[in-house]
C-alpha cells in the first residue's frame, strides 16, 4: 500500500478521487435529458415543469457555487467536498423515489446544492495538490472528465430509461457516493485558505440566489403567463434589482462572496465570460436536441443517447491534449477556435428537418465534440492560471458559476424561443412535430450567435499567463526528494 501511496503517486490518486465526484455531479446536468419524455409520461409533467427539472438543478448549482468555494477555502476543501457528496447522494435517492413533479423538482434543487459544495472543492484540491508545471495537465484531465460526463449523460440516461426505468438515472449515484465517502479520507489531504478574515457572505448569497431565480423564472414561465403580465414583469424587475444589489454589496463587503478584484485580471475576466457563453449556448441545446431526437425523429431513448457517442469519444481524446497545448501555447486561440466550432455545429443543426438521419446528425456531433474539448479545458486552465493557489476555491467557484448561470439561463431563454416558435407555428396550422421544429431551429440560431460572441470575447481578452505562484510546501518537498 505504501508503494502506491508515495507523495508522487498520491496526488494522482487524489485527482482520481475528485474526478469521480466531479463525474457524478456533471453527469446529472445531462443524464436527465434523454429521460425527459419518460418522466413527462410517468409524472404528467408540463413542458415548463420539464424545464424546471433541468434548470432547478443548474440554478441551485450556480447560486450556491460561490458560497461552496468560500466554505471550502474557509473550513477545509476535503470536508466541504464530503459534505456536498453526502447531500448529493441523499438527494439522488429522493429524486429516484419522487412520486410527482413538484417533489422531483424540489429534490433536484437539493441535489444542485450538494453539487455546488462539491464542484469548487474539486478544482481547488487539484490546485493545492499539483505543482504549477503539472497543474495544466491535471486541470486538463479534470476538464476532460467534466466535459465527458456532460457528453456521456444522454447515453447513460437512454440505456437506463429504456431497459430499466428513468428512476435509475438517480439511483446509480447512491452506491458511488457511499463508496467515495469511505475512500476520500484516505486519498485526499485536507487543505484550506489560512489567510485572515474569511467568513461566509450571507447577504451576497441571498441577493444572488433571488436574482438568478427570478430571472430564470421569468424566462421559463413567460409563455405561460404572457411576457407583459404583472407576474413576469415583476419577476424580471425583482431579478435585475437583486443582481444589482448583489454587485453593490460585493463592492462594499470586507470579505465578499464574489471577489470582484479577480476580474481586474483580463484573462480571468475573458475566461469567465467565455464560460458564461458556453453555458448559454450549449445547455439548452443538449436539452432540446434530446427532445428533437425523440419527438421529431422518433428515436428511442437508447438511440438518442447513443447518437451522442461520437461527441463523447472526441471529448475524451482531445480534452487532455488541449490542456497540454494550453500550457505550452496559451488558451486564447484554442478557446476561440473551440467556440467557433460550437457556433458552426448549432447553425448546422438549424438546417436539419424531420427526416434527418444519424449520418445527417454526425457532422454536427463531430464538430461539437472537438469544439467542446477545445473550449472547456483551455478556458479552465486560463482562469485558474490567473488566480493564486490560496484563492483557488473562489476562483474555480466563479468559473463554474458562470457555466451554471449560463446553463440555467440558456435553458430558460432557449425554452422561451422554442415555445414562442411553437405557438406561432400552431396558429398557422402546423402539426405538433413541425411546430416544435420551427421553435427548435430559432433557438439554435440564437445559440450559434451566442457561441460566436463568446469566441470573439475569448480571443480579445485571454492572454498567456505564467504560473508564478509557489507550489504547496508538501509538493515542493516531494519534488526535492
Amino acid at each position: 500500500m505504501k508503494r502506491f501511496m508515495t507523495p508522487e503517486n498520491k496526488k494522482w490518486w487524489t485527482l482520481g478521487a475528485v474526478s469521480v465526484g466531479l463525474f457524478v455531479i456533471m453527469l446529472d446536468n445531462t443524464v436527465v435529458n434523454v429521460a425527459l419524455p419518460s418522466m413527462q409520461r410517468s409524472l404528467n409533467l408540463t413542458l415548463s415543469e420539464l424545464e424546471w427539472v433541468v434548470a432547478g438543478y443548474a440554478l441551485t448549482f450556480a447560486a450556491f457555487m460561490l458560497t461552496g468555494g468560500k466554505l471550502a477555502d474557509l473550513l477545509g476543501r476535503r470536508l466541504i467536498f464530503m459534505v456536498g457528496l453526502a447531500v448529493f447522494t441523499g438527494a439522488s435517492l429522493a429524486c429516484g423515489l419522487a412520486p410527482n413533479g413538484g417533489f422531483l423538482i424540489g429534490a433536484r434543487v437539493v441535489q444542485g446544492l450538494g453539487g455546488a459544495l462539491m464542484n469548487p472543492a474539486t478544482l481547488s484540491i487539484i490546485a493545492a495538490t499539483f505543482p504549477p508545471k503539472q497543474r495544466g495537465t491535471a486541470i486538463g484531465i479534470w476538464a476532460g472528465v467534466s466535459a465527458m460526463a456532460l457528453a456521456i449523460g444522454p447515453l447513460v440516461g437512454g440505456l437506463l430509461t429504456q431497459h430499466v426505468n428513468w428512476n435509475w438515472i438517480f439511483f446509480i449515484n447512491v452506491p458511488i457516493g457511499v463508496v467515495a465517502l469511505l475512500l476520500i479520507p484516505v486519498l485526499i489531504d485536507e487543505s484550506r485558505d489560512t489567510s485572515a478574515d474569511q467568513r461566509p457572505d450571507l447577504p451576497g448569497l441571498a441577493t444572488s440566489a433571488i436574482g438568478l431565480f427570478a430571472v430564470t423564472y421569468g424566462f421559463i414561465e413567460a409563455n405561460s403567463y404572457g411576457w407583459t403580465s404583472g407576474r413576469i414583469v415583476g419577476a424580471f424587475a425583482v431579478g435585475v434589482g437583486a443582481l444589482v444589489t448583489f454587485a453593490l454589496l460585493e463592492l462594499r463587503q470586507r470579505a465578499p462572496m464574489l471577489d470582484l478584484s479577480l476580474f481586474r485580471n483580463r484573462t480571468f475576466s475573458g475566461a469567465n465570460i467565455a464560460m458564461l457563453f458556453v453555458g448559454l449556448a450549449m445547455f439548452g441545446t443538449f436539452f432540446y436536441v434530446s427532445l428533437y431526437m425523440q419527438k421529431v425523429l422518433l428515436y428511442s431513448p437508447v438511440q438518442a443517447g447513443a447518437s451522442f457517442l461520437p461527441m463523447t469519444v472526441l471529448i475524451i481524446l482531445i480534452a487532455p491534449q488541449a490542456g497540454r497545448l494550453a500550457d505550452r501555447f496559451g488558451s486564447r486561440w484554442l478557446v476561440g477556435a473551440g467556440m467557433s466550432m460550437l457556433a458552426i455545429m448549432l447553425l448546422y443543426y438549424s438546417t436539419l428537418g424531420a427526416g434527418a438521419t444519424f449520418f445527417g446528425l454526425l457532422p454536427g456531433l463531430l464538430i461539437g465534440g472537438a469544439g467542446m474539448a477545445l473550449t472547456m479545458t483551455p478556458t479552465t486552465a486560463a482562469a485558474m492560471s490567473a488566480v493564486a493557489v490560496d484563492k483557488a476555491g473562489v476562483g474555480s467557484a466563479v468559473l463554474n458559476s458562470m457555466r451554471q448561470v449560463g446553463g440555467s439561463l440558456g435553458i430558460a431563454v432557449m425554452g422561451a424561443i422554442v415555445a414562442s416558435g411553437v405557438h406561432s407555428s400552431l396558429r398557422a396550422g402546423d402539426d405538433q412535430r413541425i411546430a416544435f421544429l420551427h421553435g427548435f431551429h430559432d433557438s439554435l440560431r440564437v445559440g450559434s450567435a451566442l457561441a460566436l460572441v463568446g469566441a470573439v470575447v475569448a480571443t480579445a481578452a485571454i492572454r498567456k499567463q505564467e504560473h508564478q505562484h509557489a507550489a504547496p510546501k508538501a509538493v515542493r518537498a516531494a519534488e526535492a526528494a
